[in-house]
C-alpha cells in the first residue's frame, strides 16, 4: 500500500518541478532572465510563493535546472540521430545535423549549455553530478560510434589516436562554425557572406573526410 502511494507523491512531485521549469522557461522568454522575479515564475505556475521555495532556493537554481533540461534534451536528440543511420559515418552526419537543429530549434537550451560552466559553478552536488551524467552520455554516444567506425575499418586509425579527443574535436569544432553563424549571420561578417544551412553541410563534409577511412573497407 506505501509503496503506490510513494510513488504518487513522486510524480507529484516531479509534475510541479517541471511546471515550474516551464513557467520560468516562458517567463524568462518573454521578460528576460534579469528582470523575472521569483513571483513571476510562482504566478506563472500557479504556486504560491512559499511552495516554490520549497523546490528552488533561489531565481539561480532554476536557471540550473533548466541547464539540467537542455542537456537531456541534447542527449535525446544524439541518441534518435545515432538511430537514424546505419553506418558510422552517416551516423557522425547526423549527429552534426542534430546539434545544428537544437541550436535552431531549442536557442535557449543552447545557450544554456554554452553558458553551463558559469551557470552551474554555484550548484549543489546533486546537480553537478547530473550535468555531468549528461554530458557523458553525449560524449559517450560520439565515443561508441567512432569505436564501432574504427573496427569496421570506415574511420581511419591512423588519424585518430584517441576517439574520446577525436569526439571533443568533432563536436568542438561544429560547435564553433554554428557560433559564428549565429553572431555574424545577416551581419556584415564574414559568416554572413554564405548562406547558413550550406555552410554547416560544407563543415560536415570536411569533417567527415578528416576521420574517414582513406579506403574503405570491401562489401
Amino acid at each position: 500500500m506505501n509503496e503506490p502511494i510513494k510513488s504518487r507523491r513522486e510524480r507529484e512531485k516531479q509534475a510541479r518541478y517541471d511546471a515550474i521549469l516551464d513557467a520560468a522557461e516562458a517567463t524568462f522568454a518573454e521578460k528576460g532572465y534579469e528582470r523575472t522575479s521569483m513571483d513571476d515564475i510562482a504566478r506563472r505556475a500557479s504556486l504560491s510563493r512559499a511552495l516554490l521555495y520549497v523546490y528552488f532556493r533561489d531565481k539561480s537554481a532554476i536557471r540550473r535546472g533548466i541547464v539540467l533540461r537542455a542537456g537531456e534534451s541534447l542527449r535525446g536528440r544524439f541518441e534518435r540521430a545515432r538511430n537514424s543511420a546505419s553506418d558510422s559515418l552517416q551516423q557522425l552526419v547526423a549527429i552534426g545535423r542534430a546539434y545544428y537543429r537544437f541550436c535552431l530549434e531549442e536557442p535557449e537550451y543552447f545557450g544554456a549549455l554554452t553558458q553551463a560552466a558559469t551557470t552551474m559553478s554555484e550548484a549543489d552536488d546533486a546537480q553537478t553530478e547530473q550535468l555531468h551524467c549528461s554530458e557523458t552520455a553525449v560524449m559517450t554516444i560520439m565515443v561508441e560510434i567512432i569505436e564501432q567506425g574504427l573496427a569496421a575499418g570506415i574511420l581511419s586509425r591512423s588519424r585518430i589516436r584517441d576517439p574520446l579527443q577525436t569526439a571533443l574535436f568533432l563536436r568542438g569544432a561544429l560547435h564553433g562554425v554554428i557560433m559564428g553563424c549565429r553572431q555574424d549571420m545577416g551581419r556584415s561578417g564574414a559568416y554572413a557572406s554564405f548562406p547558413r544551412d550550406e555552410l554547416i553541410e560544407y563543415t560536415l563534409s570536411m569533417l567527415i573526410t578528416s576521420v574517414a577511412a582513406e579506403q574503405p573497407p570491401r562489401p
